[in-house]
């Protein structure tokens, strides 16, 4: 074995004798090559590198004898060895260092995208930051995780989808009745039709009365506390509407319930506008609002069933059981969102543990007296009026926007009288005309997932890359012009008693057109209106829940006068007259709203 050895190290040092010979000969030296390769020892006017040619040197004179011999071949070679594993070693450093270069760059390009969002996005205002040094509190850094526009997308997605949940059960909650009505007036001896319809059309009173507590709540509290303390309210009431025991107090209990379902309707819109940036809200605000249409439409199909099967008391107890769960989800696995109260937060905490007096939160304007937190839940409470009052552009929409929710609610108070009058229909049959309603939705959530951020970002770029939230109704025209088709195809179908497929599928179109009115009109809302977007939405949502609520209360007088075709009719120009609505916002929306800023 060490035979094998010796003449291995001949080997290499032969080799190295004759590489030596070649470099005096002309080749490169050790001292010439490039300074990647060598690092310090190539640079001739490095004193590191003379220094340690220097020792080089003294080591060689150390290493020879009195007769003038060198080392032997072996540790020659050795040496070589030694200089080889030397120079891999540098090498090898050196490429870690520009991988890690590398991987640097990718995180700040990481960081940048989530900053900034990835190309054709639309860059927002930088985050507010601390300024300890000027008693300012805000976030600490662009990246700061309890940002909410900085949650994970997995965070954001599963919050929304909660929220969703939710948003599905209250709207459910509203029409579940429907169907029933007949039932429900035998067990209470109630013979007034319009009577038996308020105990539909009043929860919708609850949701115009509930914002207006619970938006200005909110904005002081917390988006959290509020939508969980409201869910619970939602649940409770519906133990209350099933175990009424008159007309009376089912009516009083279903307006609580509505006052506790309303909470989702009204902040939803604000959580979204918390978490996502501008041209990530589209497809948010579609997953969202698919509870409070498809809710009312698929409510009445199971209320049918379960009032035919097993009573209409059990409506309530079924839409309790999902309620409850998805509440206490939201309340154990969701967060603050709110960009203000989280930073109050922040200001009281770093306050007891600095002790100082004089922090304040990034979001408070410095030349303005603090406001006590009685006055600012109390100028909460009257800011959704205030808005809708003041603000011509926010009344505009409401209106337009409440009276396309409101046919909805007609609509359905049709359906029973013409398919089980007309048609002869039972009443669980009869729920199953509500499907192409939901089929409609489905279509309207694609269209507008499709095209509203493709839409805003190609509006923006177009505008020198500012953003104006009217940019958010350009799509709307579309849809609008699809609303009147269903009251003229619908109302008259079933007017001559054709084939019952004829009016069926004339419910299409005005699921998919009332999706892209309603999306698009909230979106605008919540972009105008930025902190104070439950205000507004607040404001929004009372106008439509209003209406909702009493519209319906004509229909039974009007069909009456009119019948089915001419007083579908009747609305259907109504819808036609709206069609400018939304081009009209677009293009005087910004004149209106710089010339009547509302002053909160």
């Amino acid at each position: 074995m060490y035979k094998n050895n010796d003449e291995n190290a001949a080997e290499r040092a032969t080799a190295a004798t004759s590489t030596s010979s070649h470099s005096a000969a002309g080749a490169p030296s050790t001292a010439s090559r490039p300074d990647e390769e060598l690092g310090h020892n190539g640079h001739p006017d490095d004193p590191l590198g003379r220094a340690r040619v220097k020792a080089d040197e003294g080591r060689a004179d150390a290493e020879e004898g009195e007769d003038g011999s060198s080392f032997s071949a072996a540790d020659e070679a050795a040496d070589d060895d030694d200089e080889e594993a030397g120079r891999l070693s540098h090498r090898f450093s050196a490429t870690i260092a520009r991988v890690a270069s590398s991987v640097g760059s990718l995180d700040r390009q990481y960081s940048q995208d989530r900053k900034h969002g990835p190309p054709g996005h639309i860059a927002g205002a930088p985050i507010p930051l601390s300024d300890l040094d000027k008693g300012v509190v805000g976030w600490d850094s662009q990246d700061d995780p309890a940002m909410p526009l900085n949650f994970s997308r997995r965070r954001k997605w599963l919050m929304i989808g909660f929220l969703a949940g939710m948003t599905f059960m209250t709207p459910f909650a509203s029409s579940i009745l429907a169907p029933a009505i007949t039932f429900m007036d035998a067990d209470f001896h109630v013979e007034s039709e319009t009577v038996g319809s308020l105990t539909v059309s009043i929860y919708l009173l609850g949701y115009a009365v509930g914002p207006l507590l619970l938006a200005g709540m909110s904005e002081q509290y917390g988006r959290h506390i509020v939508l969980t303390a409201s869910n619970a309210f939602f649940c409770a009431w519906q133990i209350g509407c099933a175990l009424a025991p008159s007309i009376g107090s089912l009516i009083a209990f279903r307006v609580l319930a509505g006052i506790g379902g309303s909470a989702c309707m009204s902040l939803g819109g604000a959580l979204i506008g918390d978490m996502f940036h501008v041209h990530e809200r589209g497809i948010a605000l579609a997953v969202w609002s698919l509870g409070p249409l498809i809710g009312p439409s698929i409510g009445p199909i199971a209320g049918a069933w379960i009032a035919q099967t097993i009573g209409w008391r059990w409506d309530f107890w079924i839409t309790l059981i999902p309620g409850a769960i998805n509440a206490a989800v939201i309340a154990v696995f969701s967060a603050e969102t709110s960009h203000h109260v989280l930073i109050r937060r922040k200001v009281k905490r770093l306050s007891r543990e600095l002790g100082r007096t004089d922090l304040r939160s990034c979001y408070d304007d410095p030349d303005k007296p603090p406001v006590r937190p009685r006055d600012a839940l109390l100028q909460g409470l009257v800011r959704p009026l205030k808005m809708l009052l003041m603000s011509p552009i926010l009344l505009i929409i409401s209106i337009y926007s409440a009276f396309a929710y409101g046919l909805l609610y007609l609509l359905f108070n049709t359906i029973p009288m013409v398919f089980q009058e007309g048609y002869g229909w039972s009443i669980g049959i009869t729920g199953l005309v509500y499907i192409p309603l939901g089929i409609g939705y489905c279509f309207g959530l694609a269209a507008f997932a499709y095209l509203s951020d493709r839409t805003v970002v190609r509006l923006t770029k177009k505008n020198n890359g500012v953003f104006e939230p009217e940019m958010r109704l350009v799509d709307c025209v579309y849809f609008t012009c699809c609303l009147p088709i269903t009251f003229f195809w619908y109302g008259w179908a079933a007017d001559k008693r054709v084939h019952w497929i004829v009016p069926v599928l004339g419910l299409f179109p005005y699921g998919f057109a009332i999706l892209g009115v309603w999306q698009p009109s909230q979106a605008f809302v919540i972009d105008a209106f930025g902190h104070y977007s439950a205000s507004a939405l607040a404001a929004f949502t009372v106008l439509r829940s209003n209406i909702a609520a009493f519209l319906p209360l004509a229909g039974p007088g009007m069909y009456a006068a009119l019948g089915v075709g001419w007083g579908n009719s009747l609305l259907g120009f109504i819808c036609v007259a709206l069609i400018p609505v939304p081009l009209l916002i677009y293009r005087y929306g910004r004149a209106l709203r710089k010339r009547f800023p509302v002053s909160l």
